[in-house]
């Protein structure tokens, strides 16, 4: 058998995913990952399933994204994150190849625009930029130079102006 031989298949996020899920966020951002400005906003509602993917190899998931939906500011958005790979699987592509993924499949089904809060050079030449200084107001602390948004529409940056908040 040759071990090199990798079977990488991208699937739709499902309840039987969230343990895995929760273990591979745990290693990459550890405990404190629960305080974040944006994590605060995952707990005022549930991610969109349909717009949430794992990455699984040889059956074991080993990456994942989620979306939530909310409104930032004027803009009918989706929050995107946590993006986490596995150690193991580091530097293939797999976390842009999810990123890819989930923003078309967000945009597909009308969301004006992904945020995010990341790291500008990764995430920039993926087609995110930069929210205007203190646009948004989150709940909690954060970095305003890492507030990043990848616009469908061509007024977003204009109408992403208040609070970012969970929306049904």
């Amino acid at each position: 058998m040759n071990m090199l031989k990798h079977d990488i298949v991208y699937l739709t996020e499902d309840a039987s995913h969230d343990a895995a899920i929760e273990l591979i966020n745990e290693e990459a951002f550890g405990p404190g990952r629960h305080v974040r400005a944006a994590a605060r906003i995952r707990e005022q509602g549930p991610h969109d399933l349909s717009l949430s993917f794992v990455c699984t190899d040889d059956g074991e998931t080993i990456a994942s994204v989620r979306m939530t939906p909310v409104m930032a500011g004027g803009v009918k958005a989706h929050l995107l994150g946590p993006l986490a790979v596995r150690p193991s699987h580091k530097n293939r592509g797999i976390g842009r190849e999810l990123l890819r993924i989930a923003c078309a499949a967000a945009k597909r089904k009308g969301s004006e625009a992904v945020v995010l809060v990341g790291d500008p050079p990764y995430y920039g030449p993926l087609g995110f930029e930069k929210v205007a200084w203190n646009a948004l107001a989150f709940p909690g602390p954060v970095d305003p130079a890492r507030v990043l948004v990848m616009p469908f529409a061509a007024d977003t940056h204009e109408r992403l102006k208040g609070v970012i908040a969970w929306r049904a």
